[in-house]
């Protein structure tokens, strides 16, 4: 990473460069892959990102990251029924692919396999120099799922990955091929049990002319930390939907690194961050237009209470050849609280001259005279507010359009309402 080396590491560096050092002979790969992962702990020593990194402002990953849990073999995380009924689910749990799964139409392979037969979907190189969340998976991941998905194919059932864990470190990878006019939902679920440091770095290449739609679903418990990341590729006149839910985790980093490639390509992202406790959530997207008479929409929905702290930042690139871009971002944020925070650091760096870029944000309390209207109906007052709060919400989780995904998101919410409302 860019940045000086600290005269000492601090107790989660030491940790991790110890890991490394203890698991290194176990972990699988080719001599390509042992190099990128001694790369990627190299990386490690020279200190996770400060404030002083610009993408990491919001988020002093060195000094929030407090501690790492050991590896933790014996752990056994329980078994988790899908979000959608009839889903084909493909589970690793505490970091290790647990079996393999048939799915009609769909190609799958465990990514272990990948890693001993040198596969070029198996390359594990941090993204750029600041890759704290690249650079930690690279150097520990050691299983997953890989999904082929054939041009023409409809995957008429959701495909759902679940990275599971019950303590100690988890660290997986899930590299998706959706080949040209195809269509699928897939689903990621970041779940468990117990103080845990759980990674998850996801490629997902969507081709001409298909049809996706994807949901990241994070309810890790009160005390783990969460590190996420999905790099995504969209090919000509594709369109790909990514919608993500933070209800959990103590630390969460969730990346999100799209390239809209093709002409005609459209991208729409939704996102739901409901953060409370001393919670500290960052969302970090960065969306290049790369081809011309390309389509974005961003919206994120927030709701803080507590003493939490939310971080979104979304940064729009539009390339010199992206002419006829139409990109347009917001964030909204709904505070519950007077300890909570939530920062928003829209940008946009346009080099074309022909587009429509824009993008807003607000931050704003409870509207008194709603909740005066329904509490002068009979409404209890924490009913009230859920019901306020489900409204703000419900109107991008409604996009989704499935009927049965939108219930069990919805249903989520009510879950975590019900602690924290």
């Amino acid at each position: 990473m860019n940045v000086h080396a600290p005269n000492t590491l601090t107790p989660a560096e030491t940790a991790l460069v110890e890991a490394f050092s203890q698991r290194v002979a176990q972990l699988p790969g080719d001599a390509d892959v042992a190099r990128r992962r001694d790369d990627a702990v190299e990386a490690l020593k020279a200190g996770l990102p400060t404030r002083r990194i610009e993408a990491w402002h919001y988020t002093d990953l060195r000094r929030l990251l407090n501690s790492v849990p050991a590896f933790d073999a014996t752990a056994r995380p329980e078994t988790l029924s899908p979000l959608i009924d009839g889903s084909a689910v493909l589970r690793v749990a505490n970091g290790m692919a647990d079996g393999m799964p048939t799915i009609d139409g769909v190609d799958v392979a465990r990514f272990q396999d990948l890693l001993l037969a040198g596969d070029k979907r198996a390359a594990m190189a941090p993204v750029d120099g600041d890759d704290a969340v690249g650079a930690i998976n690279a150097a520990f991941a050691s299983d997953g799922y890989s999904l082929d998905i054939p041009a023409g194919t409809v995957v008429n059932a959701p495909i759902e990955m679940q990275n599971l864990q019950a303590g100690g470190q988890v660290h997986a990878r899930f590299p998706i091929t959706v080949g040209d006019n195809a269509k699928a939902t897939l689903v990621e679920r970041q779940t468990g049990s117990g103080s845990a440091l759980a990674s998850s770095v996801t490629s997902l290449d969507v081709g001409e002319g298909s049809d996706v739609v994807y949901v990241i679903l994070q309810e890790q418990p009160t005390d783990a930390t969460h590190l996420g990341q999905i790099n995504i590729t969209i090919g000509k006149d594709a369109r790909l939907t990514v919608f993500f839910m933070n209800i959990g985790a103590k630390l969460v980093r969730q990346e999100i690194r799209v390239v809209a490639a093709g002409e005609g390509s459209d991208f729409k992202l939704r996102g739901v961050n409901m953060l409370g406790g001393e919670t500290h959530c960052d969302v970090t997207m960065v969306l290049d237009h790369a081809a011309p008479n390309t389509t974005s929409t961003e919206i994120i929905r927030n709701v803080v209470t507590d003493k939490a702290h939310g971080v979104f930042q979304g940064q729009i690139r539009v390339a010199q050849i992206a002419q006829k871009t139409d990109a347009k971002m917001a964030c909204n944020t709904l505070l519950l609280s007077d300890d909570a925070e939530f920062s928003t650091k829209p940008e946009l760096e346009i080099f074309a001259d022909d587009v429509a870029c824009g993008h807003g944000a607000t931050v704003t309390e409870i509207n008194g005279d709603h909740l005066f209207y329904l509490m002068a109906r009979g409404v209890e007052e924490k009913i009230a507010r859920g019901l306020l709060v489900k409204a703000f919400l419900a109107e991008i989780i409604e996009e989704l359009e499935d009927e049965a995904l939108v219930s069990a998101l919805e249903a989520k919410l009510d879950g975590w309402f019900a602690t924290h409302g």
